[in-house]
């Protein structure tokens, strides 16, 4: 079992908070959602998960979490399948008390990143953000990259920085996860969208990870959006 330094919480907390855009994102996917609520504001969507140290920190300051279990979502529908085998063993799956009772300043690290995640080269070099690909029909941020503030992803780039240097296995399981996407871009033909940690926009080959500057108005869009 790995012994993971502790993280501050409070201060990564205070130092990832600025919103993705100037716009409420949610309120441009709500629209499209039966409950009119954003996608990943929906535990039949989306199930955040925590860190178990995170999870500890929350506990102290909060009411607003509690573990997951597959009740949580009342859709006739169902979820999706969740692997639990799959989860990382420093994190739990938790559920909220739902959107119109939000906290933002106790969101998970995982509800501040969403729809990102830090995309880590071949050649394990974190060089910025990826999107959920999954997630391309439910959310408008995916479909509007060119909104995502310069400051929210310099909080992204920073709060995953210090993570990275703290726990270099996270690391880790995300070149798995870039691996992952990669893959699933060759099949599509398609070249990945890259928020660059140099503040510039790129798409990247699947295949060689080569990388062209482009506009992030040029990025692709999905419907409905």
């Amino acid at each position: 079992m790995i012994d993971y330094p502790q993280l501050n919480f409070n201060k990564l907390y205070r130092s990832f908070l600025s919103p993705i855009c100037e716009l409420d994102c949610g309120k441009k996917c709500a629209t499209h959602h039966p409950l009119g609520i954003p996608f990943c504001c929906d535990i039949c969507h989306a199930i955040p998960a925590a860190y178990d140290s995170e999870w500890e920190y929350l506990q102290k300051h909060t009411d607003l979490w509690h573990l997951w279990n597959k009740d949580d979502c009342k859709s006739e529908n169902g979820i999706q399948e969740v692997s639990i085998d799959n989860l990382p063993k420093n994190m739990v799956l938790l559920a909220c008390k739902g959107v119109q009772d939000c906290q933002r300043p106790y969101r998970t690290i995982s509800c501040r990143q969403f729809p990102f995640f830090p995309y880590v080269t071949a050649d394990f070099r974190f060089i910025g953000l990826a999107y959920e690909w999954e997630f391309e029909n439910q959310c408008w941020v995916i479909s509007h990259l060119d909104q995502v503030s310069d400051m929210y992803r310099q909080e992204f780039i920073q709060t995953f920085d210090e993570l990275f240097n703290l726990w270099p296995e996270e690391m880790e399981s995300y070149a798995v996860k870039s691996e992952e996407m990669r893959a699933v871009y060759i099949q599509k033909r398609y070249r990945i969208p890259i928020l660059h940690r140099n503040g510039k926009n790129y798409l990247l080959s699947p295949r060689n990870e080569n990388i062209r500057i482009t506009s992030a108005k040029n990025f692709r869009v999905f419907n409905p959006y």
